[in-house]
């Protein structure tokens, strides 16, 4: 199955809320669901009554978008949460909150997630002084996240963190702004992930 390639505001309508897959578009009056709060398509405007499948197939689709993952991945994922000690549902989203491509987004060293992404594949960063350019790679706690030389006086990294300058790092990672560096200091709890998701519709849709 190849990535989703079309347009990502189309995902943010289907889903019914913001996504925030294009960056500082998201938080100006451009956002598709700003203008168009409907799902895309002929019978967009319909509104229909989902089953319990179909509410639990729609989190998981969100959930999806929302860290930018395949089905393959994700459940890959939520295999690795079901083997782990602790809540399923809370495993996965600490999974989901640990890839290379989030934490670079959570740092604010890149807009979106999918701007994280493909930062990442570029080789802008490494990872406890090592090349780093895969955007699953799933941190651990002492990982450390640091900007390439050749990227640190870029217009791009200029860019992006005058966009993301009064951005909040959440507490489980320790951003040092001056040495462009992030540090895993521990692992996200349920309360410090701000995502809108229901993790237990998922856990009972692969429950099946």
């Amino acid at each position: 199955m190849a990535r989703y390639t079309d347009a990502s505001c189309r995902l943010c309508r289907r889903e019914g809320e913001k996504l925030f897959l294009k960056g500082e578009r998201c938080y100006t009056n451009k956002c598709a669901i700003s203008r168009r709060a409907y799902a895309p398509g002929q019978h967009g405007q319909s509104r229909k009554k989902l089953s319990e499948y179909g509410l639990q197939l729609r989190e998981k689709q969100k959930a999806r978008r929302y860290y930018g993952v395949l089905e393959s991945q994700f459940r890959k994922y939520f295999e690795m949460a079901l083997k782990t000690k602790g809540v399923t549902g809370e495993n996965l989203l600490k999974i989901l909150e640990s890839r290379m491509d989030n934490v670079v987004y959570r740092l604010g060293l890149a807009a979106s997630r999918p701007e994280a992404r493909q930062l990442v594949r570029h080789n802008h960063f490494t990872v406890n002084g090592k090349k780093a350019n895969i955007p699953s790679i799933l941190l651990n706690v002492g990982d450390v996240v640091a900007v390439k030389e050749k990227f640190r006086n870029s217009e791009k990294l200029k860019s992006i963190l005058e966009i993301t300058g009064g951005k909040v790092v959440p507490n489980w990672l320790e951003f040092d702004a001056e040495n462009l560096t992030g540090k895993v200091v521990s692992l996200p709890t349920r309360e410090e992930i701000d995502l809108p998701i229901k993790e237990h519709l998922i856990v009972e849709l692969y429950s099946k």
